[in-house]
């Protein structure tokens, strides 16, 4: 049953982000970086200086490929940025099963993600962000599934796998490695202080019996050996079977992404991400009469800005009830967004939040259906709905093919920042 409604989410949500994808029919935005660079992998010989040297290869080798088949066109462009980006819907609803073990808890945190604006927009442009998402989404479920098992090794072990390959497509999709590798630690830690809870209850997050046959050679082969296999596997198309060059390749990203950049119109702060703050135009054309193609990676606001408030009960039942799938959201959440304060990076731009804004929506089904407090079973579908409507509303200016005008435009543009 999983299985068939996992396939038609897939389903659903490719056929959905496919409508206008070749729309604009030209470059926008970062694709200028991305599409190229995904040309020269299909260019026979030595690739010599590489283009874009600054992220890893798995994203642009999936590009490549789609180049390949449909042609240097955007649908060639963009086309494996959809498959990943139905993708994330079924890895988000595998995490809220993982979570809540509830067919409509799952169900209304794909929805969430769909409807959340940022996945949609970024399955429909060659960036690299919805390939690292997508692993790390399913990297997520399937760690999420081993916390709560007694041999964790099989779930720990794909969670790595996954994790390791969306490192090889951004390195920035390393950060829930490193989430995973910092809670398992903490339980470790605890339990070799010989911690207990007073008055245990089995939804603790943390118990001293945790993972009895979980070794030290387990954690080393799920979160080190099988993520650092996975990511130098990818780059054997790049650099061949050269130590020297694969070395040299993370230094260039390495200083590529530790340098200083000019200031950029559209840069943001991580403190600003979830307040929604300050927006990213993807393209702002004018065609006539006063209409507008438009593409802006906002998020939608009515789900981004409760799940604040969902996120601030997570945190009060992970202190005060020790809730297991409040301690998970809440580490998902808070470790990918403020990994970014401790980087020496010098710009950042709001969609670096796509990873926790996602996770969001799995804080946001939390509290609607978990817990003495949680709401009617009804409200949970009304909040979807209304979801809905932010999510048509900002349409016009997610979607460039529809089209927008200047009135619909001054009109969603409640912030003078998001201008």
């Amino acid at each position: 049953m999983v299985a068939a409604i996992a396939a038609a989410i897939f389903v659903v949500a490719h056929l959905l982000l496919l409508i206008g994808l070749t729309t604009p029919d030209k470059i926008a935005f970062d694709e200028v970086h991305y599409v190229p660079a995904a040309k020269q992998l299909l260019e026979k010989g030595p690739h010599a200086p590489l283009l874009n040297p600054m992220h890893p290869p798995l994203a642009k080798e999936f590009m490549a490929v789609s180049i390949k088949v449909f042609g240097d066109n955007p649908l060639g462009w963009r086309y494996p940025g959809v498959v990943f980006g139905a993708l994330a819907i079924v890895a988000i609803y595998l995490c809220g099963l993982a979570l809540f073990a509830s067919q409509g808890a799952a169900l209304a945190a794909a929805a969430l993600t769909f409807l959340n604006q940022m996945v949609f927009v970024q399955s429909r442009i060659a960036m690299l962000d919805i390939y690292a998402l997508t692993f790390d989404l399913f990297g997520i479920a399937a760690f999420i599934h081993g916390y709560n098992r007694q041999r964790p090794e099989i779930a720990f072990g794909l969670a790595g796998l996954a994790f390791g390959l969306a490192g090889a497509s951004k390195w920035s999709g390393f950060f829930p490695l490193g989430v995973a590798i910092a809670i398992v630690a903490f339980v470790y830690l605890l339990q070799g202080w010989r911690t207990q809870f007073a008055e245990p209850d089995a939804q603790d997050w943390y118990r001293p019996d945790r993972w009895p046959e979980f070794r030290y050679h387990h954690f080393a082969l799920c979160f080190i050996l099988v993520p650092a296999v996975a990511y130098f596997i990818v780059w054997i198309p790049v650099t061949g079977f050269s130590v020297s060059a694969l070395i040299e390749a993370q230094r260039r990203i390495f200083a590529e992404n530790s340098a200083s950049h000019p200031p950029h119109l559209y840069m943001s702060s991580w403190p600003s991400w979830p307040l929604l703050m300050r927006p990213i135009w993807y393209q702002f054309d004018k065609l006539a009469d006063e209409r507008f193609q438009a593409i802006v990676f906002l998020g939608n606001p009515l789900i981004l800005w409760p799940a604040l408030a969902a996120l601030a009960i997570c945190a009060r039942d992970f202190i005060v009830a020790r809730r297991t799938q409040a301690f998970l959201i809440l580490a998902f959440y808070i470790g990918p967004w403020l990994a970014w304060a401790t980087l020496p990076r010098t710009i950042g731009f709001i969609y670096y939040y796509l990873p926790s804004a996602t996770v969001a929506s799995l804080a946001l089904v939390y509290v609607l259906t978990q817990g003495e407090r949680a709401p009617p079973r009804w409200a949970l579908w009304a909040f979807v709905v209304a979801s809905a409507a932010g999510f048509l509303a900002l349409l016009p200016i997610s979607a460039s093919s529809m089209g927008t005008s200047m009135q619909t435009y001054q009109r969603l543009m409640i912030f003078q920042s998001w201008i």
